[in-house]
């Protein structure tokens, strides 16, 4: 088979101890990034199984039906929202998807940012490279309050963390999000407006939906603290376009970190957030972990195997494989 791995513009696909599970078939991995339409179709032509990493290709009705020999999207990850499934489906293309998802990168990473942030760790590692000082003070945790905005998996992870700083975790989000904080012992926000005033550290941590896309508005910016920190490790489209560019240029918050972006990857440094002091920027390389990438990869190679062995597990759209269908290996 014909297998190709577009968009691994960091090159690091290649070193995965699980590609070895790829064997005796033919292995294609593509470093471009963000290529046009017609140089992808071109790329991915003869693939017979294509493996995305994540979200970063947007596979439309349009460049599904220009690939001709494909049998199947295995899918790194649990995420298939950037695939056309009812196209699939309507070609008898198969696609699956993951099972598991890496909550302490994603964690790490958060707690990364913010104490890079606040303890202005980038700015000070150049001034020393340049044999010059910092004359101004950070910010310390101790006794300030984090502000959560969804206490799932990821966001108990970066509350339990900041009580380990001494901080007070704030909660706000939906009703399962403040039945935990109660729970787990954490404050509910009374409203919504207090939990952005109050928040000194404020993390998103809500998962992307229909439902929760632009959730983070310009009035919520707004309303924190010019002291305050927002940060964003989940999706950038939580909060509304433009919104926290515009929030950092008038001063509220005073800081931000994001490792999210609209459009991906940005490239030639071209994102207003990138042209800013008060803002922490890093490429959404919170997965970009190896031992994420062999779980991720690893499961999206098992998933090819388990199709090519007639017995395909973890499919999005199991409707279209017959009863009784099943796949020649040796194709």
């Amino acid at each position: 088979m014909i297998i190709a791995i577009p968009d691994d513009y960091h090159g690091v696909v290649h070193q995965l101890d699980c590609l070895a599970k790829l064997s005796g078939h033919v292995v294609r991995i593509f470093r471009d990034t963000a290529p046009p339409t017609d140089r992808l179709l071109q790329k991915l032509h003869e693939a017979e199984i294509i493996v995305p990493i994540r979200e970063r290709t947007q596979f439309t009705r349009e460049i599904i039906g220009r690939l001709p020999k494909l049998k199947l999207f295995s899918q790194t990850g649990r995420s298939t929202h950037h695939i056309d499934i009812a196209a699939c489906t309507e070609r008898g293309i198969a696609v699956t998807a993951g099972t598991h998802a890496s909550i302490y990168t994603v964690a790490e990473h958060t707690w990364a940012l913010i104490l890079s942030a606040l303890r202005r760790i980038p700015e000070e590692t150049a001034m020393m490279k340049r044999g010059e000082f910092r004359r101004s003070f950070s910010s310390a945790l101790h006794g300030r309050t984090l502000g959560v905005y969804g206490l799932g998996k990821i966001g108990r992870l970066v509350a339990a963390t900041g009580t380990s700083f001494g901080m007070h975790v704030l909660v706000w989000g939906r009703e399962a999000s403040l039945a935990a904080a109660k729970a787990a012992g954490y404050e509910a926000a009374p409203s919504r407006r207090e939990f952005f005033e109050r928040s000194d550290v404020l993390a998103v941590m809500v998962r992307l939906s229909s439902a929760t896309r632009g959730i983070v508005t310009a009035e919520d910016l707004a309303c924190m603290k010019p002291t305050a920190m927002l940060v964003n490790t989940a999706r950038a489209e939580l909060i509304a376009p433009g919104a926290l560019a515009k929030a950092l240029r008038n001063g509220r918050p005073g800081l931000a970190a994001v490792d999210v972006y609209e459009n991906e990857p940005v490239i030639h440094g071209d994102h207003p957030l990138l042209k800013l002091d008060n803002a922490l920027c890093t490429p959404h390389t919170a997965w970009l972990e190896q031992d994420t990438y062999e779980l991720y990869f690893g499961e999206a190679f098992d998933n090819i195997l388990a199709y090519l062995s007639g017995k395909p597990i973890n499919m999005v759209n199991p409707e279209v494989l017959a009863p009784a269908k099943s796949v020649d290996p040796g194709l």
